[in-house]
């Protein structure tokens, strides 16, 4: 049986990783309707795998006797200024959803709730990828600027990236 302050923390979890589904599908969406059909799968890919994040955490409090409490989600923004704004936002989300994972960590250890520690190190790690990766993205496009050429291959480059299976990222 979970603990209750165990079970708040991963229930806030929950939400947390909904949001940035949430948050990506509307992004994905903004890509798509500017044209970056390449910048639209890739969040869309990014979308599902925070969707999938989420349901890994539900099943893990239901198997462990909590209750996993299906969350009430805000409204995303639905414009965006430009794309080095979508990836500065982004960014900063997962900046945020790595503070929020490492708050569910220090729970874990005050409570002396092992186990569960040792079900979040796999987020603890993923974040570590997450941030990476949208800092690589943002280093790209302050390359790329105002040039469009640029920005065409950019995006380009980003449909491969969704493209490509897991392992090979």
């Amino acid at each position: 049986m979970l603990n209750k302050k165990i079970e708040k923390a991963l229930n806030d979890q929950i939400k947390v990783e909904a949001e940035s589904s949430q948050a990506y599908l509307a992004m994905a969406s903004w890509a798509e309707r500017a044209g970056l059909s390449g910048t639209a799968a890739f969040l869309y890919k990014h979308s599902d795998e925070e969707r999938q994040h989420m349901l890994k955490l539900v099943k893990f409090v239901n198997d462990r006797g909590g209750q996993a409490v299906i969350p009430e989600l805000k409204q995303p923004a639905k414009d965006y200024k430009t794309l080095q704004n979508v990836f500065a936002l982004l960014l900063e989300h997962e900046t945020n959803v790595t503070n929020e994972i490492n708050s569910v960590v220090d729970v874990c250890l005050k409570e002396k709730d092992y186990t569960t520690h040792n079900f979040m190190q796999w987020y603890v790690s993923e974040q570590i990828e997450e941030e990476t990766l949208a800092r690589n993205i943002l280093d790209k496009l302050k390359l790329v600027g105002n040039d469009n050429g640029a920005m065409y291959m950019f995006d380009r480059d980003l449909l491969a990236v969704a493209a490509a299976p897991e392992s090979e990222k």
